[in-house]
């Protein structure tokens, strides 16, 4: 299949999902098991998509100082951190691992 129907595809089906939000009754959305799924979707795509930019070079992974970067984040995160510090953290993770370690 070519990257075109690919992308047709995708698009179908996440406006069908959209639409059938609208149609389904408020009664059925209000149950607590949607709201579970809404939530570890979320989390699931949000989690493969910082993996992939992270690790991902075309269809190779690759190791580099974007990995110490997030698990400096996710440290700092863990440790209830300001915004800035997380960043901060990351970056200064990312620059020793490229300087000291020798990481691209």
């Amino acid at each position: 299949m070519s990257l075109w129907a690919w992308v047709i595809g995708a698009c179908v089906a996440a406006y069908l999902i959209k639409l059938a939000g609208y149609l389904l009754p408020q009664s059925v959305l209000d149950r607590p098991v949607f709201h579970e799924l809404a939530g570890a979707l979320t989390v699931g795509l949000l989690t493969s998509l910082t993996v992939m930019n992270t690790v991902g070079k075309g269809q190779a992974i690759q190791l580099d100082a974007r990995l110490l970067a997030l698990a400096a984040g996710a440290v700092a995160l863990k440790l209830k951190a300001p915004y800035i510090v997380v960043v901060i953290a990351g970056g200064l993770a990312a620059a020793l691992g490229r300087r000291y370690l020798g990481l691209p």
